[in-house]
């Protein structure tokens, strides 16, 4: 078993695509069915590994050869364990050493006088930056009781990753967070952008940027394996009829034959200029909302020289879903058990756009789901549930890469790698010109035409 480290460790994290399906399910009718995870693992059997993931022939994942429901179960342990912990500390504002420090607590099969026995292999269980969270929580209305509950009440549900990383994916029972496995390279980066987090949120808790609500490391068999726990974009109670990954991009921007092969693909930049060409349309104070929001967020990446990120942007299409059979949705129960339920602030598409948007005195309702009303071209209403993701492509990082191989151009314009204004400038400029449009607006009559014609009735 590796030891803890004795001063600030890195952590490392990536955004999330929350839009992957649940290995819980079929196909998007939420028919569920026996997850991958709890099939017993049996050792010596042939894996298909992507990076740190692997699934051998029976169906059990495992990340760096701990299994997902010992995973699972490890990280449930240690956050119960380390919010109960952070109870007793008493309230104080956040200093600049809080976002160095790591907690480590290890957890013996057998128990000890301040973990419980399981019935999984010994691990050690890290925090980091447990002050610093705490606030990042507080400040997006999440009470440590309402945490522990989302998290640690049921088991998590382990998603089927649709990325190339290798990642784990796992959705808390009530769809409020997702919590994913993520790579140690990025986490040095994450360190450094922890302060820069803390004071942009200050600023502006209304943004699309991905919300982190925790920061942990599992070491388990000599591994450490890192976690990062956020904002889940796409509730798995609304049904998605289209998805799109989306960079403002057009070079090899296209969804590959195995992806469109998925129950709900990623489609790419050059899908949806062929799928939806007019681009969506938003009343005229959402469209003004959202495009603030975007130059607000791009301004923040830019500032951290952050790139190569995309808007995640599933849509619900509501005149399809009324066509659809009932039975094709997954129904979701009130948990009347949970005492006082209460959801992440601003952690919905319609709350992390900007207040301008509000119409009638509040932003959401329960027509609208957390979405964002828009049409498309066919005036048909839809539901747009986005956010940015992949957030930690630091251009020192990207830019090693790029003196192994010539840029290449494409249509006048470099397709390899931008500096982070450049490509800040062009997602906006694709965003809030191509993809998103205002709905445009009855031609009402000037005030000199309202007088000349006045002049000629009188």
């Amino acid at each position: 078993m590796a030891s803890a480290s004795s001063g600030p460790s890195s952590v490392g994290f990536s955004s999330a695509d929350p839009g992957v399906p649940s290995c819980a399910s079929s196909s998007a009718s939420g028919i569920k069915r026996p997850m991958a995870s709890e099939v017993p693992y049996a050792s010596g059997m042939p894996m298909k590994k992507i990076g740190h993931r692997g699934v051998d022939s029976s169906g059990e994942t495992t990340y760096k050869k701990t299994t997902s429901s010992a995973l699972k179960g490890a990280i449930q342990l240690g956050i119960t364990h380390t919010v109960g912990s952070l109870s007793t500390k008493p309230e104080r504002d956040v200093l600049m050493q809080d976002f160095y420090v790591v907690e480590s607590i290890f957890f013996p099969s057998e128990g000890s006088n301040l973990t419980p026995a399981h019935h999984y292999n010994d691990f050690r269980f890290k925090t980091y930056a447990p002050v610093a969270f705490r606030y990042f929580r507080e400040l997006f209305g999440i009470r440590p009781d309402d945490y522990l509950y989302s998290l640690c009440s049921e088991p998590l549900i382990e998603l089927c990753s649709s990325g190339a990383s290798g990642s784990l994916f796992y959705v808390s029972s009530d769809d409020e967070f997702i919590i994913k496995t993520v790579q140690h390279k990025e986490a040095e980066f994450l360190q450094k952008l922890l302060p820069g987090y803390y004071m942009n949120l200050n600023q502006n808790p209304r943004t699309l940027l991905p919300k982190f609500y925790g920061l942990y490391c599992v070491q388990a068999g000599g591994k450490n394996i890192r976690i990062v726990v956020m904002n889940n974009l796409l509730p798995r109670s609304v049904k998605m009829h289209i998805k799109y990954d989306l960079k403002g991009s057009t070079y090899k921007r296209r969804a590959s034959q195995k992806e469109r092969e998925k129950p709900l693909p990623t489609f790419k930049d050059l899908d949806f200029l062929q799928d939806i060409p007019d681009g969506l349309f938003l009343d005229a104070d959402m469209y003004n909302a959202l495009c603030k929001t975007l130059q607000r967020d791009c301004l923040v990446l830019q500032s951290f020289k952050i790139m190569d990120y995309s808007l995640l942007m599933s849509i619900h299409n509501i005149d399809h879903a009324q066509r659809e059979p009932l039975g094709n949705e997954t129904q979701y129960s009130v948990d009347t058990r949970r005492p006082a339920p209460q959801k992440a602030l601003y952690s919905t598409a319609m709350e992390s756009i900007q207040g301008e948007a509000r119409r009638g005195g509040t932003m959401e309702t329960d027509d609208h789901m957390g979405g964002i009303p828009a049409r498309n071209s066919k005036g048909e209403r839809l539901l747009l549930y986005i956010g940015i993701i992949d957030i930690l492509q630091s251009y020192r990082f990207v830019k090693k890469l790029e003196h192994s191989w010539k840029a290449l151009v494409h249509d006048g314009d470099t397709v390899s790698v931008h500096r982070p204004g450049f490509y800040a400038e062009r997602f906006q400029r694709f965003m809030c010109n191509t993809v998103f449009k205002k709905i445009p607006c009855l031609s009402r009559p000037s005030v000199r035409q309202r007088g000349l014609r006045h002049a000629r009735q009188s």
